[in-house]
């Protein structure tokens, strides 16, 4: 993959390096370096999540893959037919997406799933060199603010004009849109902020944007 977009060697936060490598020391069968981007590369939707999990993307080394935030996503990827099978479990479990790509905000596992601001802003550079190589009329999904206010850095736009709600979408430079989702979190979904019939909803948006079939949750591919 273009060390541009991802780099798997990344050490730029201190932090995050510090705390992978005791990570690994800890759990010696656990990926515990940065997590590439996963899925289709000529995808037109590309779903941006937080940063890896401890115990899930951080263990397998795939985005959302092995904990509960990827339960949602990946049914719901499933359903609408970008993926061909409704759960992601690991590396070799088959999975495969289409005309779909899921990426993090921040690419290394943070200390109490939470990175600091220059964490964020260190690892924008490769969001944003991500975002570029995305088709015109591409789809990005933000689970979350801190996703969604990265999209709105790696495009040099203000916060203020774009604020973030659940299923909102913004309108991005050449043709692109960006729409919010509650992040697909156990919190959240145990809360109730966040439920399957929401989480479609925004899917519904998703494929009325891209110009989809919109026959409802359409099954595997």
């Amino acid at each position: 993959m273009d060390p541009i977009i991802f780099d798997q060697d990344c050490r730029l936060c201190g932090r995050l390096a510090s705390f992978l490598d005791t990570v690994k020391q800890h759990h010696p069968s656990y990926h515990a370096r940065p997590v590439a981007p996963f899925g289709d590369p000529r995808a037109r939707l590309l779903v941006v999540g937080l940063a890896p999990g401890m115990h899930g993307a951080n263990a397998t080394g795939r985005p959302f893959t092995g904990d509960y935030a990827g339960l949602l996503l990946y049914q719901a990827l499933y359903e609408f037919g970008y993926s061909n099978q409704p759960l992601s479990a690991s590396l070799h479990d088959g999975l495969m997406l289409s005309d779909c790509r899921i990426t993090n905000a921040v690419k290394c596992l943070p200390p109490q799933n939470k990175p600091n601001g220059a964490e964020i802003n260190l690892c924008n550079s490769f969001l944003a060199a991500e975002l570029s190589t995305l088709p015109r009329q591409a789809v990005i999904l933000a689970l979350g603010g801190i996703a969604h206010q990265a999209v709105l850095k790696a495009y040099q736009l203000k916060l203020k004009a774009h604020p973030f709600a659940h299923n909102a979408v913004h309108a991005l430079p050449d043709n692109r849109y960006l729409i919010d989702s509650y992040h697909s979190s156990r919190y959240n979904i145990q809360t109730k902020r966040l439920n399957k019939s929401q989480f479609n909803e925004v899917f519904h948006n998703i494929d009325r944007l891209l110009g989809r079939p919109d026959n409802g949750c359409k099954g595997n591919l």
